[in-house]
């Protein structure tokens, strides 16, 4: 077995957190997370106060980053609330870190 062998786990996770990554790819969707940080929760309308794009845009980004399991719906009567999913953002950050560590690793390169 060559050290490029992955195994079925290892794909699953990679198409996941490639998932996750695709999510976090459009600006628009990094401004909503840094509106969602800090452990708020937040309506479709505050984040759109705060960014210049139409409530519907917002919204269909908001979908992609909930698809994506990065942020959570909460349904409520008139508004629904929306989340960051730390945990999960967590995780995409560990998987970037590790392959950051495994393929760039500086074995006795000089400074």
């Amino acid at each position: 077995m060559n050290s490029f062998s992955r195994t079925a786990n290892d794909s699953a996770s990679s198409d996941d957190v490639a998932h996750k990554l695709a999510a976090l790819s459009h600006p628009a969707r990094l401004e909503i997370l840094r509106r969602l940080g800090g452990g708020r929760s937040c309506c479709c309308k505050e984040v759109v106060e705060h960014l210049d794009l139409a409530q519907s845009t917002v919204s269909q980004h908001l979908k992609i980053l909930v698809e994506a399991g990065l942020v959570r719906y909460a349904p409520e009567r008139q508004r629904s609330r929306y989340q960051i999913d730390e945990a999960a953002l967590a995780a995409v950050s560990a998987s970037v870190a590790a392959l950051v560590n495994s393929c760039c690793a500086l074995d006795g390169a000089d400074s």
